[in-house]
């Protein structure tokens, strides 16, 4: 049975130690610790750091985020009944999995919870890096109204909607709004080409420009460790979204990182093989919640139309939607997490409690 005690949709209240405001995004807060507290950490954790890395502690929430607004349901059920973990227990089997094979380490130091990682802090590629293996989504709709040149790669003629490509394509965009990039708009998310970040990658964060390859590399190589595995498991990976950044190892050495999550339904298509051969797009990702709001909705314009964000707020403030439709979205969750990690997810009966126990009990964080 769910109730709004299991369902933790407000994160960003937890009693943990810090000097900073917690900082909240869709899903995910985060709370910087104290300098003595990450020093404290890093010496009896042993975590592989800089001995003055700022560390955090991140938790995530169950809230869906979808057309950037933030959706409720009805009965004051405010989030996704296992959405949390099952992010979570994904994200983490990737991460080992890349460890396993020998890619590029992540920001994540330790896992107290299903709910929460300890991550040192980076300094992230103002890239959205996206990797495309199918053509779907905003390169369809994009390619449907005649555009040949995507991310500054020329298309060919004669692709048939959700068609496999002919390679894996690297398409990224802009994380954040980014100021005087000549032929780069100022918004956020706005399309970006390989010219475009090599004429000015120190704006968008890269150290030096031979790190650009090494971000193109890792993508690549992330996703054909998940898309092997998904494929074992008849599933097919069609396009995701990674973020990188940059820290500083024990030894001083400056690496770059996977950061954020990896592999999700927040964050990557995902279709099942069967389905697919028989014609039908089954998707394992947040897309079917959002095809749900543009047909309950009379007015899907206010969903797809940047300039009517205020509307879109209001849209999602004032109305609640059927528990059904999240439930629907609680069932693609946790079976895709459990398909893939091979294991039952097992949901807290009061996350925020335990979440509190483990940090104030194992790590001294909350006073």
């Amino acid at each position: 049975m769910t109730s709004a005690q299991n369902v933790l949709a407000v994160n960003n209240d937890l009693p943990i130690r810090t000097h900073a405001p917690v900082h909240s995004g869709k899903v995910r807060s985060v709370y910087w610790l104290t300098e003595a507290d990450s020093k404290r950490l890093i010496q009896e954790r042993h975590y592989d750091v800089a001995p003055d890395a700022p560390l955090a502690i991140m938790v995530i929430s169950d809230r869906i985020s979808a057309f950037d607004c933030i959706w409720h349901g009805e009965g004051g059920l405010n989030g996704v009944p296992g959405k949390g973990a099952a992010l979570n227990a994904i994200s983490n089997h990737w991460f080992k999995l890349f460890k396993e094979n020998g890619l590029a380490d992540s920001h994540i130091l330790e896992i107290p919870h299903p709910f929460v990682w300890i991550v040192q802090k980076a300094s992230a590629l103002k890239i959205e890096a996206i990797a495309r293996q199918y053509i779907t989504g905003s390169m369809w709709r994009s390619y449907a109204n005649g555009e040949r040149d995507f991310c500054g790669i020329q298309l060919p003629e004669g692709l048939q909607k959700d068609q496999k490509l002919p390679e894996l394509l690297i398409t990224p965009s802009t994380k954040g709004i980014l100021n005087d990039i000549p032929g780069v708009p100022a918004q956020d998310d706005v399309n970006i080409s390989r010219q475009n970040i090599q004429d000015n990658y120190q704006a968008f964060n890269f150290s030096k420009v031979e790190d650009i390859a090494l971000y193109e590399k890792l993508l690549k190589e992330g996703f054909n460790v998940i898309s092997d595995e998904l494929a074992k498991l008849d599933q097919l990976f069609i396009d995701t979204k990674f973020e990188f950044g940059y820290v500083t190892d024990k030894a001083g050495n400056e690496k770059l990182i996977y950061m954020d999550e990896v592999g999700t339904p927040d964050s990557s298509r995902i279709w099942d093989g069967p389905s697919k051969r028989e014609g039908v797009i089954l998707e394992k990702s947040k897309e079917s919640f959002r095809q749900f709001l543009l047909n309950h909705f009379p007015d899907p314009d206010i969903l797809l139309n940047k300039n009517r964000m205020e509307e879109r707020s209001v849209l999602a403030r004032d109305n609640a939607l059927p528990v059904s439709a999240l439930m629907d979205v609680s069932k693609t969750y946790i079976g895709i997490a459990e398909k893939i990690t091979g294991k039952k997810l097992v949901l807290s009966e009061n996350p925020k409690a335990e979440i509190i126990e483990i940090l104030k009990s194992q790590y001294g964080l909350v006073d």
